[in-house]
This record gives structure tokens, C-alpha cells and sequence, in this order.
């Protein structure tokens, strides 16, 4: 018996909305992240819609401002034009402190204290519904004067919000139906930076992105997305792409021991821009 979904959101036509691109600035771009770019251009090209890109420079640890040029030239040698200048996440701050607001209105939102080696341990046993190495919500009940014992202790707590058991499905335009029962997720982490999910969410739906076409390594994300338009009263994109991942001769993921993965190796190999987008749109139409 298939389980009852809380929320389900089908796939729909993204007519004239915008597509877009939404690199991390920690490096170059693979050749999997170009193709993926290509792609998510071509898409949107092909139904007269805008293109975008995007800068997810959230992750403060990683991300660095010298990546971000690279990374757009990687682009431009491709091919791939945009609309507009590229927005970036460390610049719209505010839209996420306001969508955290709103969950903590809602009473969507609580502390959550554990340390990564103390999420792991509780998430290896069962916990009814929620699936193998999902958060059990261990924080979720604290009093105030326990959550004030850990904050003395020294330990600055992550945000997660209550969304435990919610079963979400949606119907992807590339990989068909997905469902997913949610845990607790985390929406801010213990550093301060505002986590993937939410920031994520916030764009798309600021920008009214049409389409979102992405890596299928993305794809487990997206019913916490959905739950989080739902939540915040967003809308979401009309459909969702996941395409799949770059392999290299082994069929594993690419990587560096693949040998020349990005444009600038495969252009010291002696190949040319031109070449490389050929090769990337032929795999990708396989």
C-alpha cells in the first residue's frame, strides 16, 4: 500500500519563466558542471525564456570571490549567455532572515545542539517512518533551561525546522516520480550561514524561475525545497529536471582520476572550446 503524501507537486509546463545556472564559487567548473549548465541554457533558450545565473556563495568556508570570474569566463567559453548580471546569495541575506522569521512565527523552528558525531549515532538506529540516517529529532523538545545548559556550555545551536514524517512527492520531468519522507532539516547552520535548502528555495521563487535543471546528486533535495515553498507560501518552479551525473570509462562519478575534467585541462590537451561543448551536448542527447 502506497503511503498517504502530505504534499505532491506535479510536473508542469515552465512556459516563458526563467531558467537558470547556480555554481558554487569553490573551484573550476567540471566538465559535468558545464554540461549541466548547457543544458539548463539550452532549455530555456529553446522556449524563449530568459537565462540566469546565479552565485551560491553561502557556504563561507568554501566559497571564494577569485572562483567567481573563473568560473563565469568557463561559461562564456561554452557558450552560455545570461540575462542580466549575476546575482549572488552572500548579497540577499535579508530575504533569508525574513523567510527564517516566518517559520519561527509559524513555530516551524527550534535549536538544535548535536554535535555531527552525535547526529550519527542516534540517526543509526530506527526511528518508525523517517529513513536510515535521517536527524530522530533529538532536540526538538528541549526545555528552555536545557537549551540555555548547552548555549553556557558553549555550543551555538543550528536551526532545523519541524517537519518530521512529512511524506512529499513530485513528479520529475527526467527521472519520473519521486517521494520522500522528510526529517527535521536544517535551514541554518551553527556557523550562521543559511543552509542550501533555504536559500535555494528563497531565490527561485524570488527570481520565478521556471524551470529548475540540476544534477540528479540534487535530487533527494528537492521534496525539502517543496516543503519549504509550501511552508513560506511560495511559489514553486513549474518543473524540476534532474539530469544525470557526468561518468567517467569506469562508470563511477567523474573525478580527478579521470584525468583532464575541466575546460582548462582539456584545452592544455590541445582541444578547443568549441570541442568540448560538441562533446558535452552529444552526451548529453545519449
Amino acid at each position: 500500500m502506497t503511503a498517504r503524501l502530505d504534499l505532491f507537486h506535479p510536473d508542469r509546463e515552465p512556459e516563458a519563466a526563467p531558467g537558470r545556472y547556480a555554481p558554487s564559487p569553490t573551484g573550476r567548473l567540471h566538465l559535468g558542471n558545464l554540461r549541466t549548465a548547457l543544458i539548463a541554457w539550452r532549455s530555456a533558450r529553446d522556449r524563449g525564456a530568459r537565462f540566469l545565473v546565479r552565485i551560491e556563495d553561502i557556504d563561507t568556508g568554501r566559497s571564494r570571490d577569485e572562483w567567481i570570474e573563473v568560473q563565469l569566463e568557463e561559461l562564456r567559453q561554452i557558450g552560455v549567455d545570461w540575462d542580466g548580471e549575476p546575482v549572488r546569495q552572500s548579497e540577499r541575506h535579508d530575504l533569508y532572515r525574513e523567510a527564517l522569521s516566518k517559520l519561527e512565527a509559524d513555530g516551524l523552528l527550534y535549536e538544535c545542539f548535536c554535535t555531527r558525531a552525535e547526529i550519527r549515532e542516534a540517526a543509526s538506529a530506527p526511528h518508525g517512518e523517517l529513513p536510515e540516517g535521517a536527524y530522530p529529532g533529538t532536540c526538538r523538545e528541549l526545555t528552555e533551561a536545557e537549551r540555555a545548559g548547552r548555549r553556557a556550555a558553549g555550543r551555538p545551536p543550528a536551526l532545523r525546522v519541524r517537519a518530521a514524517g512529512a511524506r512529499v512527492g513530485f513528479d520529475d520531468h527526467l527521472c519520473g516520480r519521486v517521494e520522500k519522507t522528510l526529517d527535521d532539516f536544517v535551514v541554518r547552520r551553527n556557523d550562521g550561514d543559511f543552509a542550501y535548502n533555504l536559500a535555494v528555495t528563497v531565490d527561485d521563487a524570488d527570481q520565478g524561475i521556471g524551470e529548475v535543471l540540476r544534477g540528479a546528486d540534487l535530487l533527494d533535495t528537492t521534496p525539502r525545497q517543496l516543503w519549504l515553498y509550501d511552508r513560506l507560501g511560495l511559489a514553486a518552479p513549474a518543473r524540476f529536471s534532474h539530469v544525470p551525473l557526468m561518468l567517467g570509462e569506469d562508470g563511477e562519478r567523474l573525478a580527478k582520476r579521470h584525468g583532464a575534467i575541466t575546460l582548462e585541462e582539456r584545452i592544455e590537451a590541445g582541444d578547443s572550446p568549441a570541442s568540448v561543448r560538441r562533446e558535452l551536448f552529444d552526451s548529453a542527447d545519449r
